[in-house]
């Protein structure tokens, strides 16, 4: 028998690449090198068409070398949770953060399942506790997680008893749910105990809701009478406490609704978790922290013994500063007509940052190391630690959090505490507004402010310490969320994301600073560089769409003629980019329906680089002009459903729909814009040509490649409702198609000089 101490927790290993993949990005790399020559060699025989061309096309291949260097050295972790309880006989303890900002947008059904997920997930009950950031400060959430707390003290033993696998009611509960066929003895009538209980909490919640004006503001509720969620003080409650410390028992749960004042910034997600880890750090001290969306389930019961498989594995520390899950989504409909479901990112993008430096900070379903979140530091690359002198100027003035954060710092085991009355009290004072006034918190501890997407400043900031990040990937999923819903909600979403990726790339947190100023390895910031530039890829996107609509308009020409052997060269470009990614899609077992629509609408898709990104870059301008400021956009979550069926078969679902917003005006204007020329094209309605360099077959067939790619604005244009674009933005869109149309016919720039 193996000696127990030489089993291994995980194991890092290099993934294999297929030679043809590899042959596909080399030779697509040449050809874009080709082209650019071509470009470079008769530049000086074309005017200002030809330029933008080759503009475009070098940003298109310097993103591709981006890509490259992401993807090119992918590794996996592979977990072996049976041997963590011979090496580590006590195991860590973990607390568990749950956000939600908002209980209309944020149903608290939804918080509920990923709460009651967390709760029973395979791990000792004593050694967890659960925090819930409320920043709604929502008495709905309160009252939910109260009687959730009920419902808990059933599900949970029902869950490890029968070691049901996925451990949110909802979705255990759903239509998708399959029984066991060899159901123990009694396991039929407990099942059917559960699903009567979850469905009279769901009654219960629903009707508190509906009838919010019932509800007693009494007892623990009356902090909530006459509140203004945007001005009120803190309101901590211990919902749940596990006095006894059992290991089967209940882990702590703990509401969090933190101060908020008019006069103070409270930093959206980034200040609420900077929060919650200062609560919880006078509360419980776990020395690790798992911090999950409130929409974000817990679908794999052992995520906890995987992530301390990869925490403690290591000999040396500095290889996991956090572990990472990727973010899946459920009841995804069929071939993902909104681009929500990043598959390809999945297999390829996501492996490659952790052969790097490791994988980026998601936001949600990460585990941390809480002395990492502290500000700890590596100094060299044999791991060797640097400390962080304890002060009020860093921590805070509460001699409390000071002390549990030195226990932290210098790796002390903290013995368990009750959640008395004056725990609570020191805890409501670290979550005041004004707490982190003359602070480190925001800048070098905690979450790192400065962008509403602060989980990618603050992974990339403990990157830049030193530290690197591990990936993990377990099947079935570790965590799973809902998707946005609708096309709206997906264009809301990916604009936040676009404008919070490029706040920090015009910012002094620029990777390209921490490369050269700390210790981001050169790879690894090129890596980021590459997710951060994602936004600005709308304008040369944008600028080549239009060009075959300018050209055939113009009848001039920014490709080569038919008879030209150089036009094989773009024709080469743009056939093997295509046969690539749909041979990464075949090969991942994907249909080619679900290609297409990720063509369309993806992350690199036509229609949010139209629409969304678009309007992302110009949000930052703003910004960094000092017209606006950036708000934070919560995602709308829709209310959990019983199944998934209802959804697919509507006839409606995944229609594209449309609002009176403008960031639909762009996309309209330019469909408008390829119609005409199409139309000017064929009917021969052109300008003369300057000799023989009028519009060509190229051209032509760019048009009717964007025309193709804008598909649901077509239909939208037909459409009626929600689907049908709206009267304003057709007239907006085709003001400003009228107004191209004119620019065209006053300035024809000339090709030849």
């Amino acid at each position: 028998m193996a000696n127990s101490q030489s089993l291994p927790l995980c194991e890092k290993k290099p993934l294999k690449i297929n030679a043809l993949q590899r042959a596909q990005e080399i030779a697509i790399l040449f050809l874009f090198i080709c082209l650019l020559v071509y470009r470079l060699l008769s530049l000086t025989d074309h005017g200002f068409v030809w330029l933008l061309a080759f503009l475009c096309e070098s940003w298109f291949a310097f993103n591709w070398v981006l890509t490259l260097n992401t993807q090119w050295t992918p590794v996996e972790y592979k977990t072996y949770p049976q041997n963590l309880l011979q090496q580590v006989p006590e195991l860590p303890a973990v607390d568990m953060f749950v956000a939600t900002a908002d209980a209309e947008l944020e149903p608290p059904i939804i918080t509920v399942n990923t709460v009651l997920s967390l709760l029973a997930v395979d791990y000792p009950s004593h050694k967890l506790a659960c925090y819930v950031s409320d920043d709604g400060c929502s008495p709905l959430t309160l009252y939910s997680l109260t009687e959730a707390s009920k419902f808990a003290q059933f599900w949970v033993p029902f869950c490890k008893k029968y070691n049901i696998q996925v451990r949110a009611p909802f979705r255990y509960f759903s239509g998708n749910s399959k029984l066991p066929s060899d159901n123990p003895i009694g396991f039929l009538q407990e099942w059917t105990k559960m699903k009567d209980e979850y469905q009279k909490l769901c009654q219960k919640i629903e009707d508190a809701v509906q009838n919010l004006a019932t509800l007693d503001f009494s007892g623990d509720y009356v902090d909530f009478a006459h509140i203004d969620r945007r001005n009120h003080s803190t309101i901590i409650k211990v919902i749940w406490e596990n006095k006894e410390r059992l290991s089967n028992g209940l882990p702590h749960l703990v509401y969090v609704a933190r101060e908020k004042r008019p006069n103070h910034s409270h930093y959206y997600k980034a200040g609420a978790m900077n929060a919650l880890t200062r609560v919880s750090g006078v509360m419980t001290n776990a020395p690790f922290m798992l911090n999950v969306d409130c929409d974000m389930y817990a679908n794999n019961s052992k995520i906890v013994l995987y992530a301390m498989c990869l925490l403690l594995g290591f000999k040396h520390e500095e290889e996991g500063a956090f572990v990472q899950y990727p973010q899946m989504s459920y009841d995804t409909l069929k071939d993902d007509p909104f681009g929500n479901q990043l598959v390809l990112p999945l297999k390829t993008i996501w492996p490659g940052f952790a052969g790097i430096q490791g994988p980026f900070y998601a936001g949600t379903g990460c585990f941390h190391r809480r002395k990492v979140i502290y500000g700890l530091s590596l100094v060299d690359s044999e791991g060797n630690l640097t400390d962080v002198a304890l002060d009020k100027e860093e921590f805070g003035n509460s001699m409390e959090f000071i002390e549990s954060a030195t226990h932290i710092l210098s790796e002390k085991i903290d013995h368990p505490r009750d959640l008395s009355t004056a725990v609570v009290e020191a805890a409501n004072k670290v979550a005041g507004s004004a707490y982190e006034y003359n602070t480190l918190w925001g800048t070098k501890v905690g979450w790192v402010y400065g962008s509403v997407t602060e989980d990618i400043l603050t992974g990339m900031k403990i990157h830049a310490r030193g530290w690197k990040s591990i990936l993990c990937m377990p099947d079935p999923p570790g965590f799973v969320g809902s998707a946005p819903s609708s096309s709206h909600i997906m264009l809301t979403q990916r604009k936040r994301w676009v404008t919070g990726l490029l706040e920090i790339l015009f910012s002094k947190n620029s990777p390209i600073f921490a490369t050269l100023y700390a210790k981001l390895e050169f790879r690894q910031c090129l890596a980021y560089t590459n997710g951060l530039i994602w936004g600005l890829n709308s304008i040369p996107d944008l600028c080549y769409a239009i060009l075959p609509a300018y050209c055939i308009v113009t009848n001039s020409h920014f490709l080569p003629k038919v008879e030209e052997p150089a036009l094989m060269i773009f024709v080469a470009v743009f056939l093997m980019k295509i046969l690539y990614t749909l041979r990464l899609y075949l090969g991942f077992g994907l249909s080619i329906k679900l290609w297409w629509n990720h063509v369309r609408m993806g992350p690199e898709g036509k229609i949010p680089y139209l629409t969304a990104s678009l309007f992302g870059v110009v949000t930052v301008v703003f910004k960094l002009l000092g017209i606006s400021e950036v708000a934070f956009e919560v995602t709308q979550k829709d209310q959990n459903s019983s199944s998934s069926d209802d959804q697919e078969d509507d006839a409606n679902a995944g229609r594209f729909t449309f609002d009176e917003s403008p960031i639909y005006v762009p996309a309209t204007t330019l469909l408008f814009v390829h119609f005409t020329a199409l139309a000017m094209g064929l009917f021969g309605m052109q300008p003369p040509a300057h000799g023989a360099d009028g519009a060509g077959l190229g051209e032509m067939m760019c048009c009717v490649w964007v025309a193709l790619c804008l598909w649901p604005f077509l239909k939208g244009l037909f459409g009626k409702g929600k689907y049908g674009i709206p009267m304003p933005t057709i007239f907006k869109s085709a003001v400003l198609a009228l107004l191209f149309m004119h620019f065209c016919g006053r300035i024809h720039l000339p090709l030849r000089r």
